[in-house]
């Protein structure tokens, strides 16, 4: 693996196109850089679980980045590698600020090497019951029975999903504490507004970082879409924002490349790697 640069790479409205896939354009270029020597990995705000539903075809080497930078996990088996983890105090604030969890939400817990969803059946909002319809035949949506259940094993990401101006409300409460990380914005793909939390200092652009130190890389080039990658952006030496990106993060871009549904990451990726090279896949 050449270590000049490390390309790390969004995949919601990014790396995916807008029906929720990689093209086997994508795919295919992808995996003949990889096997050239060019470090590739991806850093999402889903579970690894998720993302291997779509990236299954990617070859990568490096570990791939989930839950906004809370897990590092492999991509070609979903293993966990490292887990970030809320405290024990941290679970007694999360159940007294969010009285509107059951409604609206889920919580990501660990339990052995696995990763649930546990939620509570009943009343939900109606974009948190799209989201429990849509992951219906999914095992690792696990049902519970009473609030405190939601917390059960080793709990490491809250997240709840509604109506913008509905939601708004619990991001304002949740991210005048320092303990955790919040994220508020727009579904990729869906009209609804998410609030995630998540442990602190678990952002895409400090696991990142901490993977270039670890493996000793020189430069860092990111590619992304939305709120979540400003972080990463602030972190690149060369940040690009897909066409269908949000206004903010075009003008933190390095530069504006194509759309999502263009292959826009892959070609770029292979035009950076070819000026770094000189060569042509």
């Amino acid at each position: 693996m050449r270590k000049d640069c490390l390309y790390v790479s969004d995949l919601d409205g990014t790396l995916m196109r807008s029906d929720g896939t990689l093209s086997p354009y994508t795919v295919r270029l992808i995996n003949e850089l990889v096997e050239q020597g060019i470090a590739f990995t991806y850093a999402t705000a889903r579970s690894v679980e998720s993302a291997r539903t779509i990236t299954a075809g990617l070859r990568l080497e490096l570990p791939v980045i989930t839950r906004n930078g809370c897990v590092l996990a492999d991509n070609a088996t979903g293993k966990h590698l490292e887990k970030a983890l809320f405290t024990e105090d941290e679970v007694r604030l999360l159940k007294e600020l969010l009285p509107e969890l059951p409604e609206c939400g889920f919580v990501s817990c660990f339990m052995g090497d696995e990763m649930y969803k546990t939620f509570l059946p009943g009343k939900h909002t109606p974009g948190f019951q799209k989201y429990v319809d849509y992951y219906a035949d999914d095992p690792r949506m696990m049902p519970v029975d009473s609030f405190g259940g939601l917390f059960r094993g080793e709990p490491g990401y809250v997240t709840l999903i509604d109506e913008k101006e509905k939601i708004r409300p619990v991001y304002e409460r949740v991210r005048q504490y320092d303990c955790w990380e919040s994220l508020f914005q727009k579904d990729t793909y869906w009209d609804e507004y998410w609030v995630e939390i998540c442990p602190r200092n678990r952002t895409k652009a400090k696991a990142i970082l901490k993977m270039k130190e670890r493996y000793g890389f020189r430069k860092l080039v990111v590619f992304g879409d939305s709120v979540n990658d400003m972080s990463m952006f602030g972190a690149a030496d060369e940040a690009y924002a897909v066409a269908n990106a949000l206004d903010e993060l075009k003008a933190a871009a390095t530069e504006v490349i194509g759309g999502n549904d263009e292959d826009a990451v892959a070609k770029k990726l292979k035009s950076c790697a070819d000026s770094m090279t000189g060569t042509v896949v």
